[in-house]
């Protein structure tokens, strides 16, 4: 470890270390990457997602009761309607006269209990092709859901909810238009059918079928918006980091901590995936739009070549803003931007900015080549180094 490396671990120690962190100068401190030892990245990414305050003696009483009221939310989510032990104060018949299978009733537990299975369906299907370049998401957790696996427990876990299923995933149409129209060359191809898996034995849980879960409560939780395809996305990156933190004690309840970060962070993003508020000020098109309007500002040669071509920001920008770039790079990459995105404090705002940087820093190409040539380099992007494109970045954050 170089003696910079030790300073600047040094440094985020010193800022954590008070009884009350000063968030500007933890934001300053991240905004050029965190390191990830000693679990320093897992702990500034809860402050800068709004999970932990500032005041660390709060902290131990706040993660308890968070922590509890996930726990809560596995219990009264993860079941199907009428399996319940009397013990959690639920207490009901599976199938009566007033509620069964075939009830129409939208207030009937069963008719929810089959339209969270669309949604599920869903789910399933998108999580387990995240990041398949990479084997993490396939292994195994050292820290299962221990009160669904547990056979005492008449909880069922998801993943033999989606077996059990006879809903065709055809029904299923819940798609957020053009997040993944393009796919990314990052990301290859996963297999379709549930078979190609590899199934782990019982007693296990893959960490995929952790973010699943994730979602899946999210999704209930938040009716107005569920799932959209996409999401996985978002809580990909936020899991793999809080799930490898070096810290065992802290990485034992990395789901319930990403769970409230993604929550917080989707509460910040929402309506880019909310398709009804598209046009509205807060909605993707206006983002989208928003980067033209700063790369005419920038560097109107380019922007002037773009609009000749008929580029629209929505054949490439969608993809990039909607998920915070997370099919645009590697995930060791796509974490060392959202270091600087979390902690710049109009972080959307940089994101903005981050898009504009790639564009300038291709320029010479996209000044070169035709229609067919610059939506390829848009739609694989050929910069790989991040540091670069957010040094960028910050230049034209601070030529403003």
């Amino acid at each position: 470890m170089s003696s910079l490396h030790k300073s600047r671990i040094a440094e985020f120690q010193d800022v954590l270390g008070e009884p009350k962190i000063v968030l500007q100068k933890l934001r300053e401190l991240c905004f050029s990457g965190i390191p990830f030892d000693g679990g320093l990245r897992c702990l500034c990414w809860k402050i800068l997602l709004n999970y932990l305050p500032v005041e660390k003696a709060l902290w131990s009483t706040l993660l308890k009761k968070q922590r509890e009221l996930y726990s809560q939310f596995v219990k009264e989510m993860i079941i199907q309607p009428g399996i319940a032990k009397a013990n959690l104060g639920v207490s009901r018949e599976d199938v009566t006269l007033e509620d069964h299978p075939l009830n129409p009733n939208p207030d009937s537990r069963w008719n929810t209990y089959f339209k969270d299975n669309e949604v599920l369906l869903q789910i399933d299907k998108d999580v387990r092709r995240l990041y398949p370049d990479m084997a993490f998401f396939q292994r195994p957790t050292d820290y299962p859901c221990l009160l669904i696996l547990d056979p005492q427990n008449e909880f069922e876990t998801l993943r033999k909810r989606v077996e059990q299923t006879t809903l065709k995933s055809q029904t299923v149409a819940r798609n957020r238009s053009g997040v993944t129209n393009v796919s990314s060359p990052l990301k290859t191809s996963a297999p379709n059918s549930l078979s190609e898996y590899e199934v782990l034995p019982n007693g296990c849980e893959a960490h995929w079928e952790v973010v699943e879960r994730i979602l899946f409560i999210y999704a209930k939780l938040n009716p107005g918006i569920a799932y959209v395809q996409g999401m996985n996305e978002i809580v990909g990156p936020l899991y793999y980091t809080f799930a490898t933190d070096p810290n065992s004690d802290w990485k034992e309840h990395a789901e319930a901590d990403t769970f409230f970060c993604f929550t917080n962070l989707m509460a910040e993003i929402r309506d880019n995936f909310i398709k009804s508020l598209d046009d509205s000020q807060c909605g993707i098109t206006y983002k989208m739009e928003k980067v033209y309007s700063t790369l005419k500002e920038k560097d109107v040669e380019l922007y002037l070549k773009l609009q000749e071509q008929n580029i629209k920001p929505q054949f490439f920008a969608f993809r990039w803003l909607t998920l915070l770039l997370s099919q645009e790079f590697l995930l060791p990459d796509v974490i060392r931007i959202w270091d600087s995105l979390f902690a710049d404090d109009n972080r959307f705002d940089f994101l903005l900015l981050v898009c504009c940087a790639m564009l300038t820093l291709i320029r010479d190409q996209l000044l070169e080549g035709d229609f067919t040539l610059n939506m390829r380099l848009l739609q694989d992007y050929p910069i790989s180094d991040v540091r670069l494109i957010l040094k960028k970045a910050k230049e034209l954050q601070d030529s403003k």
